[in-house]
């Protein structure tokens, strides 16, 4: 098994200091995102060598997104938001209410996934 990139002290030192309960959870999806990191990105070596703490960075992030969805007071995780009160209207509509580890576009093309690479076929013999 392989280790996480980053840990739960780094994810501490750029968000917020944890409760137990969340620490052990932060160090489970730590491990995850990770894993998600590696598969999704087969290229991800390249570029931690470039830019070191890349990785580490990037699975911080998804697991601050995933964290945030557990918080029930908003607007931590609200990407809309509206209420009642009388004839006022307020409501929340959640970025990510599952809580789910995911990379953002961004996070992505950082690390490689996606990168096209441009190539020719020579479709005729070599002397023809």
């Amino acid at each position: 098994m392989s280790k996480p990139f980053a840990s739960v002290d780094e994810l501490e030192a750029g968000w917020h200091t944890l409760n137990d309960e969340e620490r052990a959870r932060a160090q489970t999806l730590l491990a995850r995102a990770s894993r998600i990191i590696r598969a999704d990105c087969p290229h991800w070596q390249r570029y931690e060598i470039r830019t070191p703490g890349l990785c580490a960075d990037t699975c911080c992030e998804m697991v601050k997104r995933a964290m945030l969805a557990d918080q029930n007071g908003a607007p931590a995780g609200v990407s809309q938001m509206n209420t009642t009160t009388g004839p006022f209207t307020d409501g929340y509509t959640f970025a990510n209410p599952m809580g789910n580890l995911y990379m953002l576009d961004t996070e992505k093309r950082r690390l490689g996934a996606g990168a096209g690479r441009a190539f020719t076929l020579t479709m005729s013999r070599s002397g023809e």
